[in-house]
């Protein structure tokens, strides 16, 4: 009788092993039958025992693969809340929440704040930040509601305005509501958009916004962070709907958790690639504490 075991290479993300036998030779059947047995049980248990990936090790994975990319990296936080690290800068978009939340990051040398609303404006996070070095990009509308201590580090920026700081363009695109019924969240002119530009590579993160047609006259968008929460913003047909009409290089949908239910990012990703695959859609993990 002979009989050979091979082991090969790990195929599972868990670090389980596959084991598979081969067989060769003649042997009693009772034997035969028994080894059989073993392997397929091994074979079982490694399939039962392949865990669901927790968030944190998928918002690792997806953040390594932007840093393979050339470029700026954009970390999720929460909701509407990102960092961006470009070349030595880091610029903080809407930071809101623990201030602890940025701890793991470089103090940031931009801050934009598109609005007055809570899951945008935070004086309480701001104040719990190290600014020190900063300029705070915002529409009148929110250095309204910053004391005086950072009128130094402020610099207003209202709807079609624009300011080069550190290198970099920022452009402040208009964001408002187009329903009837929703026109009471967002007016037009109170918040800002926004695209920020450095050497030929321009990244929009679009605010609270409807499909408004200064977002579809956009051009030579690389990367788009794009809305879609009801009744707030709009839904994922007109969010895509309006990415296919400015065709940003990658699109990354963010904000997308209204009430009560949650966009469905899924729809989007087929809405968008099936009217133009080569937009590429990303998806991040914009929900750290939540299910979805």
């Amino acid at each position: 009788m002979v009989l050979d075991f091979l082991t090969l290479k790990k195929v599972w993300k868990d670090t389980k092993i596959l084991v598979i036998a081969y067989l060769y030779g003649s042997v009693k059947s009772h034997l035969f039958m028994k080894k059989l047995l073993i392997i397929c049980i091994v074979f079982i248990v490694n399939c039962k025992e392949s865990p669901k990936q927790d968030k944190n090790t998928i918002q690792n994975e997806e953040v390594e693969a932007q840093k393979d990319k050339t470029g700026p990296t954009v970390i999720p936080i929460e909701h509407a809340t990102a960092v961006l690290q470009w070349d030595e800068f880091t610029v903080y978009i809407d930071p809101v929440g623990d201030a602890d939340s940025f701890s793991a990051f470089p103090t940031p040398d931009i801050i934009l704040i598109t609005d007055i609303h809570g899951d945008h404006f935070s004086l309480e996070t701001l104040e719990g930040l190290d600014t020190e070095k900063a300029k705070i990009v915002v529409p009148q509308a929110v250095a309204d509601q910053i004391p005086q201590q950072f009128t130094p580090q402020i610099d207003v920026l209202n709807n079609g305005g624009a300011k080069e700081r550190f290198g970099f363009l920022i452009e402040a695109i208009p964001m408002y509501n187009l329903r009837e019924e929703a026109r009471k969240f967002h007016e037009k002119g109170r918040g800002n958009g926004y695209v920020i530009s450095k050497d030929g590579m321009r990244i929009y993160f679009s605010g609270d916004t409807e499909d408004i047609p200064e977002m579809r006259a956009l051009n030579n968008i690389d990367k788009a962070f794009v809305c879609m929460n009801l009744p707030y913003t709009m839904t994922v047909e007109k969010a895509a709907d309006a990415v296919l009409e400015f065709k940003p290089k990658e699109v990354y949908p963010y904000h997308f958790r209204g009430r009560p239910d949650v966009s469905n990012v899924a729809k989007f990703k087929e809405l968008v690639t099936s009217g133009n695959p080569e937009i590429s859609v990303v998806q991040l993990d914009w929900y750290p504490n939540d299910p979805f």
